[in-house]
């Protein structure tokens, strides 16, 4: 017969609605072995359904965890440094010889032009007297034709002559070696061209040697 005050662990009554008690481990490191655990799928990390993603699907279990940058990662960017810095060594470069070659360009004009301003320089006496020669209509045959193409050489080398009769004086290409006054004039011109003036391009080798006239 039971003893009815007899002491025991009490049973749940049936259809009470009581559950026998279940532990759940809820350490993410396994004691056992230090590893990280990997949360159950359809869990979170804290045991139950509150992380898991609408629709089911259970996420992904290495979130929580925290990676070291690979090896490759780090070689990846390290290439990427060197790219960009190869990258901007070899614009340096091309700016370099850009300024370089323009640098050259302008000396290789500036050497040409003095070496024609040179010989022209030279041979303006010789080129005086053919333009003497000329106003005085002393030039005939082969001669005239030699004058010709010394004026077309000269035309090639971008040498001009300048300085006419008429012309209104202009100190910076003319030089005045004779003036005279005219009640008529009104304005200062050019009467008489003693010797005419050359020029390379914009650059004055030699003024025009000219007489002129001009108001009292």
């Amino acid at each position: 017969m039971t003893d009815p005050d007899a002491k025991g662990t009490p049973e749940p009554d049936e259809g009470s609605g009581a559950t026998p008690f279940h532990f759940t481990d809820k350490r993410k490191v396994d004691p056992d072995s230090g590893t990280p655990r990997v949360p159950v799928q359809g869990e979170d990390a804290a045991g139950s359904d509150a992380g898991t993603p609408q629709g089911g699907q259970a996420s992904d279990p290495l979130e929580a965890l925290d990676f070291e940058p690979s090896a490759e990662t780090a070689e990846l960017e390290k290439a990427k440094a060197d790219a960009a810095e190869h990258l901007d060594a070899l614009q340096r470069e091309r700016a370099a010889f850009t300024n370089y070659r323009n640098r050259a360009l302008r000396d290789q004009e500036a050497a040409r032009t003095q070496g024609t301003q040179d010989v022209l320089t030279a041979l303006l006496p010789v080129l005086d007297d053919i333009e003497r020669a000329k106003q005085h209509a002393e030039l005939s045959g082969p001669m005239a034709a030699i004058a010709e193409k010394i004026d077309a050489t000269l035309a090639r080398f971008g040498i001009e002559r300048f300085g006419a009769v008429g012309e209104e004086f202009d100190p910076t290409v003319h030089e005045a070696l004779m003036h005279r006054a005219d009640a008529e004039a009104t304005a200062t011109t050019v009467e008489l061209v003693v010797e005419p003036g050359y020029r390379i391009g914009e650059k004055i080798v030699r003024a025009a040697r000219v007489g002129v006239v001009g108001p009292e």
